[in-house]
């Protein structure tokens, strides 16, 4: 039987219920892994003998490996490429940002330089969503949590890690379980990232954007939306057809109401698509009664797999006006990271492309830093 992940936080803390071992000694063994990636069991302190003999037993403390990393020419994306116990291999992306770019209240933010990982939470996806590149590949596994965390675990030793974005590969809310737990490990010690540091993607999951809040409050929640009406969404987005979209906003609507807390919207701009002014309309008209935030995404060629066009600059300036001026509504252009390592938003596909040397690239300021003045 293969050996779990020492980050597999249910597997572990239930081993160490049945043998009797205080399960606070869990974090001390997370907390010397992280610092000490090649350690043995008995490297670790002052730990009870039948916690050595379990961990020996039953648990490795990487169950995966960093297999490449490729740094981007822009000087602020890294990605691992991180083979994993089974031989599948999933992919992860740093992306350094400056606080202090942003504006809060027409001033200058306050902060500095950071780090957010992009995290994986499945091998290949089974949404579909025609315009992302790892929907291609179709769904082989969910991850474990701890497979889930041991992104954060190597990314940590390359940088320090600020915020975490679950919109890597796979679609988080079909992973829930491991999901949860994942997080839950991710805010605790010694980890002790703040919940309102961590953003989880969906397409729309309904029943699982129910539960979400109550199960990890005060996340982050981002809503793939892509278009304003359901027609749409079904063409660009296969899975949204077992998710109607009125259905979808009451999900919304109940969530906000409980979390209290805004609702980042995610809308890829597709030439001809979903990006005229009356698709602007739609969208300001679905949107106006809610506390958003839409980032308006460029859409990423994906190579020869790509039916779709990238919207011309003026026609997302043209979008994101309508937007703000008409409705009221706090919008912002994402500024894609990382394309030449297939590292920007809908790339993450598994493959090998040509290793890249940094360049010194001004770093730039996240969603949750940019405030509309």
């Amino acid at each position: 039987m293969a050996l779990k992940s020492v980050f597999d936080s249910s597997v572990i803390r239930g081993e160490f219920d049945k043998a009797g071992i205080n399960n606070r000694f869990i974090p001390l063994i997370w907390k010397y892994v992280i610092q000490n990636p090649d350690c043995n069991w008995e490297d670790i302190p002052s730990l009870p003998s039948s916690a050595y003999r379990l961990l020996r037993a039953k648990f490795k403390a990487s169950t995966s490996v960093v297999h490449s990393v490729f740094e981007s020419n822009d000087g602020v994306t890294t990605k691992l490429l991180i083979k994993l116990q089974n031989g599948a291999f999933v992919e992860s992306v740093i992306m350094r940002y400056d606080s202090s770019l942003g504006k809060l209240n027409g001033k200058p933010r306050p902060g500095g330089p950071r780090s957010t990982l992009c995290v994986s939470s499945q091998v290949g996806c089974k949404m579909g969503c025609t315009f992302c590149a790892t929907g291609t590949m179709g769904f082989k596994n969910n991850l474990s949590s701890g497979e889930i965390v041991e992104q954060l675990v190597h990314a940590s030793r390359l940088s320090t890690i600020r915020n975490i974005v679950f919109m890597g590969m796979g679609e988080p809310l079909n992973n829930y379980s491991s999901l949860v737990d994942a997080i839950r490990v991710m805010t605790a010690s010694p980890f002790q990232i703040s919940p309102r540091k961590i953003t989880v993607s969906t397409v729309g999951i309904i029943h699982a954007i129910n539960k979400l809040h109550n199960d990890v409050p005060n996340l982050n929640l981002a809503v793939s939306l892509h278009a304003p009406v359901q027609d749409i969404r079904c063409q660009i987005m296969p899975a949204a057809r077992a998710f109607p979209l009125e259905k979808l906003m009451n999900a919304l609507r109940e969530y906000q109401t409980k979390s209290q807390q805004k609702i980042f919207i995610e809308y890829i701009m597709l030439d001809g698509v979903n990006d005229e002014e009356q698709h602007a309309h739609q969208l300001g008209k679905l949107l106006e009664a809610f506390q958003v935030v839409v980032n308006l995404i460029p859409f990423n060629p994906i190579g020869s797999l790509s039916q779709f066009i990238t919207s011309t600059n003026q026609k997302v300036t043209r979008f994101q006006k309508i937007l703000r001026d008409i409705y009221d509504i706090r919008t912002t252009v994402r500024k894609e990271m990382g394309q030449d390592i297939s590292g920007a938003c809908g790339q993450l596909v598994v493959n090998l492309p040509d290793k890249r040397s940094i360049s010194n690239a001004a770093p730039l300021t996240d969603i949750e830093d940019i405030r509309r003045q």
